[in-house]
C-alpha cells in the first residue's frame, strides 16, 4: 500500500507533466535553428514507439496491441493528434517566443468547450462563455504585449495560428478518444502514435523531396542529445503516462487547471535565462489561468447539481 494517497499521487503526476511540457517550448526553440520541425517530430515520436510498446505489453499483454479492424480510424486519429500538434506547433515555435507558444496549450479546455458545442449544437453556458472569452483575451495580451493591432501585420501571428490550429487538432484527438472506452488511455495513445509516426516520415519524405527541409548532419543531432532526450523520455514517455494516471487519479475538473504549469513553466525558465517579460504578458497570462479555474470550478459545480438531482429523483 502506497504511503502517499492517491489525490497526492495523481496531483505531483500532473505537476511534474504540466512542468515539463511547459519547458519543452524552450528545449525545442535552439534546436530549430538547426534542425527542422519533421525530423524534431520523427526523433521525438519515433523513438518513444518502442518504448510505448514495450511499457503497454508488459502491462496489458500482446493482445493490447491488436487495432480490432479499427487501424484506419487509429491512422487518421494518431496523424491528427500527432502531426497536428506535434509537427504544426514546432512550426509555429519558429517565428514566436517558446513562452507565447506555451500559453495557447492552456487553452484546451476551453477549445474543448467550443468543439463540444459545435458538436450538440449547444451554445455554452454562461460561465463557459466568459471563461473562453477570458482565455482568449489572455493570449492575445501576451502575444501583443498589450498591443492587439500589432498581430495583424507581425509575424508572431503566423506562428500563433500554427500553434493555435495544432492545439485544436490535438483537442479533437482527445475527445475521440470515446470512441474506444473499453481502451487504457495508453494503449489510445501507443497504437494511434505508431501509426501517427509513418505519416510524419512520409510528410519529411515529401518535404526532402520538394526541396523544403534539409536533412540535418548526424553530428548536429549527436549534439542535441540531452534535448532529445527531454523530448523523447520526460516531455512524450513520462508525460504520456503521467498525465492519464494523473488524470484518471484527480478526474478532469481537478485535473485540468494543471494545464495551467505550462505557461507558468515557460515564463520561468524565459525568466531564468534573462528574458524578463513584460505586465502585460503576466496580465494576460494571469487571465488565460483565471479563465481556467472559473471553467473548472463551473464544471464541478454544475456536476455537483445533476447528480444532486438524479440523488432527489
Amino acid at each position: 500500500m502506497s504511503v502517499f494517497p492517491l489525490w497526492l499521487r495523481g496531483g505531483l503526476m500532473l505537476a511534474a507533466t504540466a512542468m515539463t511540457w511547459g519547458g519543452m517550448f524552450p528545449v525545442m526553440k535552439p534546436l530549430l535553428e538547426h534542425v527542422d520541425p519533421f525530423t524534431i517530430a520523427l526523433i521525438r515520436f519515433g523513438f518513444s514507439v518502442p518504448i510505448l510498446i514495450a511499457i503497454l505489453l508488459f502491462i496489458e499483454g500482446p493482445s493490447a496491441l491488436n487495432t480490432q479492424g479499427k487501424a484506419l480510424r487509429l491512422w487518421w486519429l494518431g496523424t491528427l493528434g500527432f502531426f497536428g500538434f506535434g509537427v504544426l506547433a514546432i512550426f509555429g515555435l519558429e517565428s514566436i517566443r517558446p513562452e507565447h507558444a506555451a500559453v495557447v496549450p492552456a487553452l484546451m479546455p476551453l477549445i474543448s468547450i467550443v468543439v463540444i458545442s459545435v458538436r450538440t449544437r449547444r451554445p455554452p453556458r454562461p460561465p463557459a462563455l466568459l471563461a473562453i472569452a477570458l482565455g482568449l483575451a489572455g493570449v492575445t495580451l501576451v502575444a501583443s504585449r498589450g498591443d492587439p493591432a500589432a498581430l495583424l501585420h507581425g509575424t508572431e501571428t503566423r506562428g500563433l495560428a500554427l500553434v493555435f490550429v495544432g492545439v485544436t487538432s490535438w483537442v479533437f484527438y482527445t475527445l475521440a478518444a470515446a470512441e474506444f472506452p473499453s481502451w487504457s488511455g495508453l494503449r489510445y495513445t501507443t497504437l494511434t502514435l505508431t501509426l501517427a509516426v509513418l505519416s510524419i516520415l512520409a510528410m519529411q519524405v515529401i518535404a526532402l523531396a520538394l526541396g523544403a527541409i534539409k536533412l540535418p548532419t548526424l553530428a548536429t543531432l549527436v549534439s542535441f542529445t540531452p534535448s532529445f532526450g527531454y523530448l523523447v523520455l520526460l516531455a512524450s514517455v513520462m508525460g504520456f503516462l503521467f498525465w492519464n494516471a494523473g488524470m484518471r487519479a484527480l478526474g478532469p475538473a481537478h485535473g485540468v487547471l494543471f494545464i495551467n504549469l505550462v505557461p507558468v513553466t515557460a515564463f520561468s525558465v524565459s525568466l531564468m535565462q534573462g528574458h524578463i517579460p513584460t505586465g502585460w504578458e503576466l496580465a494576460g497570462v494571469a487571465l488565460v489561468i483565471s479563465a481556467l479555474v472559473l471553467n473548472s470550478f463551473s464544471t464541478k459545480r454544475q456536476t455537483s447539481k445533476a447528480q444532486l438531482a438524479s440523488i432527489n429523483g
